[in-house]
């Protein structure tokens, strides 16, 4: 059976990923892309599913893990009677082949170990065939050959569905044992496996190298730096992309079909992944989303879509798969994205607001990119007034959503501004300002409850919608404006579940999104209540939620995609990258012109230095 969500660790080479558990199983792993089929696919089932566990023979969960200082080398801890034992996992940054390597440390005494490693290709399906090769053991299946390289004497035992493979040895004081998993196509020639202990101290060079470029230094720099480390590892490095979670399937309510695929690279988050980047620094890494924004969007702007494969792939159809009974049963297991075909209009505005960004921030000018985003302009203009699926994917019917109407206002705003800030000439900027000031008229007029004092989820509805607190943060409206402040007091009064957010109400308006069943709260937009607080002034709310939403993480600093209040869970997939962002541009609009000695000697009210966290003055700049 697979652990709980939050039990999971990440490893991972740029390119793919591995969840690693509390009892040193590796339970999920796509080779050689993060959406590939996995070769381990117990999360989503048992072991049976492909899982590999190294640990101590006795069993059991560790007594401790953390990832080295600055880094994604996560250390597997065990105190036991016969004493203390580590096993060290990482992946080195991807060269020619991709290698997992795993090495066992003896702290003290003398530890019975044991190695299962059981691998199926194809989400599970495919038994591989077991061959002696130069002293390793190699599995070939179709497309996929993998090669484990180690001392210890490995054996295979089994045949078919109870094909495995197995080693016991000991590790006294002092004793390191590694083991090296490699995979390759299958019709090239077997390389050799990395050198384990060089492979590590070159991996630790490179992540504590990379995290050193960070411009962070506010009061939360352990929780910022641990996020922007994740949303490294989420970064496909051949094309800049990062995908929204390394998992699919995982359910956002136990023993439901809200259960989807999330290995793809999503527009909404553009402008967020380019303000967490910038905002702290990481500048090659925004202008290589940018990069792969505009290589994704080319093409007719009719045809834009909501989500994109790692190098811009367009194609995502969703099937299911009934070989996996799903985790802890939440079936169907779905691969693809049948929401790549819905209508989402405030893509659009995001794409354009990402790209404004970048041109305000100061990356080299791109002349394209200006070319793009004017034919999506024209595009926008025709269309902003359509119904369509909403920000949330809703399968239910198309909607006049408030929030991609906002967005599209967005659109038009960033281009008025563009030509005014950087002298941009010969453009139909009166056009485009005529239409932004339509866009507000009609959403102010359709989408807001006078009776209420509140934004609505869409024109016409009774519910609300977390993305209503996005208005100020995009510069809708002031934040200081009494429609905005009653907005968020009635997001909050509305949607919150013990103080943390739902993205929506599943059962108003004829259950809006189509599906059946319930959902936890939803980590990001909690976070945009810690930003919709700072934004109309109540900045002790703002910490505290913020610091609260902190104490979600995992033992490893991680976030999934939802919180279950009832059962303290994390649900949804991960680690995911939504999560991440909004931790990191909250961090850096709570410090905004805060720092930790302005907080210890009484000048700034309302922020407290975190426990445990730098208290190192902070330079970050709000960047939305």
């Amino acid at each position: 059976m697979a652990s709980r969500i939050e039990d999971y660790g990440i490893v991972g080479d740029l390119q793919a990923a591995a969840l690693i558990g509390r009892d040193g199983a590796i339970d999920w792993m796509c080779l050689p892309r993060f959406d590939s089929p996995a070769c381990f696919a117990a999360l989503l089932g048992d072991e049976r599913h492909g899982s590999w566990r190294l640990g101590p023979a006795a069993g059991g969960e560790c007594t401790r893990r953390q990832y080295r200082e600055g880094t994604l080398i996560l250390e597997t801890e065990w105190d036991l009677p016969e004493g203390q034992v580590r096993v060290i996992d990482f992946m080195p940054p991807r060269g020619d082949q991709a290698d997992l390597v795993r090495i066992v440390e003896g702290i003290s005494g003398n530890v019975p170990m044991t190695t299962e490693l059981k691998l199926r290709f194809d989400y599970g399906h495919v038994v591989p065939w077991v061959m002696p090769e130069g002293g390793a053991l190699r599995a070939v299946a179709g497309p996929d050959s993998v090669r484990l390289d180690t001392g210890v004497d490995i054996t295979h035992e089994g045949v078919a569905a109870s094909s495995a493979l197995h080693g016991r040895f000991s590790v006294g004081a002092g004793d390191r044992v590694p083991f090296v998993l490699t995979h390759h196509a299958s019709h090239l020639a077997t390389m050799l496996p990395v050198h384990a202990e060089g492979a590590l101290r070159d991996t630790e060079d490179f992540w504590r190298s990379w995290i050193a470029g960070s411009t962070y230094e506010g009061l939360w720099a352990d929780a910022v730096h641990r996020s922007l480390i994740t949303l490294k590892a989420l970064t496909y490095a051949p094309t800049g992309a990062i995908v929204a979670a390394a998992t699919t399937s995982l359910p956002e309510e136990l023993g439901g079909t809200r259960n989807w695929d999330y290995r793809y690279c999503w527009l909404r988050d553009a402008a967020f992944t380019l303000q967490a980047l910038i905002g702290t620094g990481f500048i090659d890494e925004a202008h290589a989303w940018r990069a792969w924004l505009l290589r994704a969007i080319a093409g007719d702007p009719a045809d834009l879509q909501i989500m994109y494969g790692l190098d811009g792939r367009r194609r995502l159809p969703e099937y299911t798969i009934d070989w996996l009974p799903g985790y802890e049963g939440s079936g169907p297991v779905r691969i693809g994205n049948g929401a790549v075909g819905q209508l989402q209009i405030d893509v659009w505005g995001e794409t354009l607001d990402a790209l404004h960004l970048a041109r305000t921030a100061g990356l080299a000018t791109d002349p394209e990119a200006w070319r793009v985003q004017k034919a999506l302009l024209d595009y926008l203009e025709e269309h902003w007034d359509d119904l369509d699926n909403g920000l949330w994917e809703v399968r239910g019917p198309q909607r006049a959503f408030v929030h991609s109407r906002v967005m599209a206002w967005a659109g038009f705003d960033r281009a008025v501004r563009a030509c005014e800030e950087f002298g941009l000439v010969d453009e139909p900027v009166e056009r485009w300002r005529a239409v932004r000031d339509q866009i507000h008229d009609d959403v102010c007029t359709h989408g807001f409850d006078p009776d209420r004092n509140t934004f609505t989820q869409f024109y016409g509805s009774q519910g609300l919608d977390a993305s209503l607190l996005l208005i100020g943060q995009v510069g809708f409206l002031p934040w200081d404006d009494p429609r905005v402040v009653g907005t968020v007091e009635a997001v909050q009064r509305e949607l919150c579940q013990d103080g943390l957010l739902r993205r929506y109400d599943t059962h108003l308006d004829g259950r809006v999104d189509g599906l059946p069943g319930e959902e936890a709260t939803f980590l990001v937009c909690s976070f945009w209540l810690v930003d919709a607080l700072h934004g109309i002034g109540r900045v002790d709310e703002a910490v505290a939620l913020f610091e609260r939403l902190l104490t979600l993480r995992n033992d490893l600093g991680l976030l999934s995609e939802q919180y279950d209040v009832p059962t303290g869970r994390h649900l949804g997939n991960t680690p995911q990258a939504f999560s991440h962002l909004g931790l990191v541009n909250s961090a850096l609009r709570l410090g905004h012109g805060v720092t930790a000695r302005d907080v210890e000697a009484g000048v700034v009210e309302g922020v407290v230095v975190p426990a445990g966290e730098g208290a190192a003055p902070s330079a970050a700049e709000e960047v939305a």
